[in-house]
């Protein structure tokens, strides 16, 4: 077509007729240099912005005099990713032209430092305004959805990817199926991944791989990295290390060495992030050495390595290496930080090495770690592991935060080093400063609940268990259960068993153990019987509490059969505790040849136990030959021990040996060994009451003495007489039947039946094996005021109820 003449049309191509054609090429000059201005200044705000320098980048945006769309929107985005939201915002309201890439700017700020709010707002605030967010859009909320754990608002944005179609989109669809991994819906994340189109993205391919192993199942991710292989999708420096960390969570070297072969055929053997991930997984495989060459051959010393490394001696028992690749670390000048020391505190903490550890504090507090919590509660760990209570402490008392692994970190370690009234006291401060307890801490008050007998305090711990909603575990559980065993209260003990979800050695064991304690010996074997049927072996502490349910239940042929099954059946080989009952077993029943026999079996030297169940047997029967024998092994083996003194004296008595008799009361004297004093005490209104034998300093003793003149009155009036061979003084008659009256045990049920509600159980400690007299006395007390009385000892729990026993009269 011909081209139009101007002049023909008399028609002037000039917008202006005062404008001559030179002055228009003139304006066309300056507005190409203008369009090369602003791109050369976008250019420049661009760098300025992505090198950090925010304040410099505003001093160019201000001195533009044309911005466009890029303009506003880089200097916002910049703004944002700086966490700069005012000075944000202020420019995303003063933008002439909003369009979603300038609305994206601002919330991948808020999504990128994870500001839920105002990101969701913004996002639903975006579409009312017309604007359609795109497919980066939907990727950074979806990621900061990832990072929180925000399951409901990433199917929100699923279900807004669908109806806009994004749903094929790669990057969308990449985010949704992290989003799901990370919320833990691996379900969904592989529904998402089956069914895409395209499965030659390594970034979707990683995604999938990495959510199987951050959900713990490193088998499926090892079968996807296979499917990905086949594919022939090349995996790259982010694929590596998320099945590198699948192979170490299922101990699968062999396919992880495979992928080591990959690894150096892709070329990215020298990549940092791949090979920590290689350190970390050969020393989780225990192959210690790989791993040990992999990171001499790295370049670059990466402190993340290192840590891994570390962390892998102390798991598999290496505590020497660790300490030894943090000396190196120390030595070369490498940047030490805030893993690497809990770490190797953690090595510290299950040795003796004080030495060191005072060293490792003192670096810590050189380099200006203290100030970190993290490594704050490793050395509170360490100390509380290693015994060092006072400084576990003053470490907790000076961390200005504290959560719930520092508190747990502080109670465990005095209820595991028997300081157990102080871990009381801190479960109660931890629970005044609003901290929620965790199982472990839990399960570690509720076996000092046990240790101590402390029932009461134990409920109020169970209480607080069930309304936290925290849950259960197969340690609480079971710390449950035999804190009620210990407490005499086997009934609750049952209840708890029978409300668990799952029961392992321990939790059988721990109701074996309970009922043979609280004088069911027969159930007992039952409940063996129950536990073998189950499938559950037992273990060298099943075979105790069963020898010793039959020694208190005098099942003598039971006792035997199972002392044959340990090391025949279970391969189990029998150790001092389970001679000690067997010899408690047939001595029990005057049977010393085959206490004898039991001696000559044992493979090591027999220990205290064994010689006080001999020495005890020899008591009753009158063996003092063999009683002798016995009682010479524990002046050896414990030697400030009064018991085997006291019961040799009284054995030379009764055969009428007086000068022995004195000869060791005098050997008792001379060495200062005193005898123990027996003591009882009980526990109202959260009170713990304190009785001593003859006892009369303390509050309401009139009160007391009273009572105890009315006890005696009617339990004789029903049957009782006094047993005076367990009288403490060698008075008459009429002075040792007042002595036995002010037993320690007595003097507490009269305070018990002052003070504790008719029809409660009364419940009484006693330090020393309860007296005959006072045993036959309680049985009395129970029938005459209807009042179940639970009575512990050293050796085990008596449930007097109407007139009987529950030993059988057999302790």
């Amino acid at each position: 077509m011909n081209k139009l003449n101007p002049r023909k049309l008399n028609y002037s191509p000039y917008p202006f007729k005062c404008i001559k054609p030179v002055r228009y090429a003139h304006l066309v000059a300056v507005s190409a240099l203008r369009i090369h201005s602003r791109f050369e200044h976008n250019r420049l705000l661009k760098d300025a912005a992505n090198s950090g320098r925010i304040d410099y980048a505003r001093e160019l945006f201000d001195e533009m005099p044309d911005r466009d769309e890029f303009t506003w929107n880089t200097m916002i985005a910049s703004y944002a990713n700086a966490r700069r939201f005012g000075e944000a915002r202020k420019l995303f309201n003063e933008t002439p032209l909003k369009s979603s890439i300038t609305w994206s700017s601002l919330l991948s700020g808020y999504c990128q430092h994870v500001c839920e709010n105002e990101a969701f707002e913004l996002f639903w605030k975006m579409q009312i305004q017309g604007q359609r967010p795109t497919q980066y859009t939907l990727g950074s909320v979806l990621r900061m959805c990832s990072k929180l754990g925000l399951l409901q608002m990433g199917q929100l944005i699923h279900g807004y990817s669908k109806k806009t179609q994004f749903d094929t989109n790669v990057f969308v669809v990449t985010g949704l199926i992290d989003m799901y991994a990370k919320c833990n819906c691996i379900f969904a994340a592989e529904y998402l991944f089956e069914m895409m189109p395209h499965s030659n993205n390594h970034v979707t391919w990683t995604a999938m791989i990495t959510g199987y192993a951050q959900n713990g199942d490193g088998f499926k991710a090892i079968k996807c990295f296979r499917d990905m292989h086949a594919e022939r999708v090349e995996p790259n420096q982010f694929t590596f290390p998320s099945i590198l960390n699948a192979c170490a969570a299922v101990l699968a070297s062999e396919f992880g060495l495979q992928v080591h072969v990959c690894i150096v055929k892709g070329g990215f053997e020298a990549n940092i992030f791949v090979q920590s991930a290689l350190v970390d997984m050969y020393v989780k495989c225990g192959d210690v050495d790989t791993a040990m060459r992999v990171l001499k051959n790295m370049e670059v010393n990466d402190v993340v390595s290192w840590n891994s490394m570390i962390v892998g001696c102390v798991r598999q028992g290496f505590m020497d290496q660790a300490l030894s690749l943090f000396h190196k670390m120390h030595s070369t000048n490498m940047k030490v930080d805030d893993y690497t020391y809990p770490s190797i505190l953690n090595s510290l903490a299950s040795s003796s090495d004080k030495q060191n550890a005072m060293s490792v504090h003192g670096l810590i507090v050189k380099t200006g770690y203290e100030a970190y919590k993290l490594v704050n509660n490793a050395l509170v760990d360490m100390y509380a592991k290693q015994g060092k209570l006072d400084c576990a402490f003053n470490v907790f008392k000076q961390m200005e935060e504290k959560d719930i692994i520092s508190w747990t970190s502080l109670v465990t370690g005095y209820a595991h080093n028997g300081s157990y009234e102080k871990a009381f006291k801190l479960f109660c401060d931890m629970r005044t400063f609003g901290i929620y307890p965790d199982q472990i801490v839990v399960a570690s008050i509720l076996s000092s609940c046990a240790k101590l007998t402390v029932l009461k305090f134990g409920q109020q711990v169970h209480a607080i268990l069930i309304n936290s909603g925290l849950g259960s575990s197969l340690s609480v559980d079971n710390s449950l259960l035999t804190m009620y065993a210990e407490c005499g209260c086997i009934e609750d003990a049952n209840r708890v068993f029978d409300s668990m979800k799952a029961q392992n050695v321990i939790t059988w064991t721990a109701l074996i153990v309970g009922y043979a304690q609280n004088g069911r010996g027969k159930d007992s074997l039952q409940f063996y019987d129950k536990m073998i049927a189950s499938g559950t072996k037992p273990d060298f502490i099943t075979f105790i509490g069963l020898l010793f349910a039959c020694s208190h239940a005098g099942l003598v042929d039971n006792g035997l059969e199972y002392f044959e099954t340990m090391h025949k059946v279970y391969g189990i080989i029998p150790g001092p505790e389970h001679y000690a009952c067997m010899i408690d077993l047939v001595g029990r029943l005057g049977n010393f040849v085959e206490a004898k026999k039991l001696l000559n079996r044992m493979t090591t030297e027999p220990d205290a136990a064994v010689w006080k169940a001999l020495l005890s047997a020899c008591r009753v029967h009158g063996n003092l030959e063999l009683g002798e024998r016995a009682a010479k092994n524990l002046f050896e083996l414990e030697p400030r021990n009064a018991v085997p003194y006291i019961l040799l004296s009284n054995m030379y008595s009764t055969a009428g040996r007086w000068e022995d008799a004195a000869r060791i009361r005098r050997l008792m004297k001379s060495k200062a060994i005193n005898k123990e004093p027996g003591c009882s005490w009980m526990e109202v209104k959260s009170k713990v009451h304190t009785f001593m034998s003859e006892d009369k300093g303390r509050p309401r003793t009139a009160e007391i003495y009273k009572k105890i003149e009315e006890i005696m009155i009617l339990i004789k009036e029903a049957g009782y007489v006094p047993d005076l061979k367990f009288a403490l003084h060698d008075t008459n008659e009429e002075g040792k039947e007042i002595g036995l009256a002010y037993h320690g045990e007595k003097l507490a049920i009269a305070f018990a039946l002052l003070t504790i509600s008719e029809g409660a159980t009364i419940r009484i400690f006693k330090n020393l094996r309860i007296c005959g007299d006072c045993h036959a006395a309680m049985k009395y007390i129970s029938k005459i005021y209807c009042r179940s009385i639970v009575l512990r000892d050293p050796k085990c729990f008596h449930h007097f109820t109407e007139g009987k026993c529950s030993c059988g009269d057999y302790w």
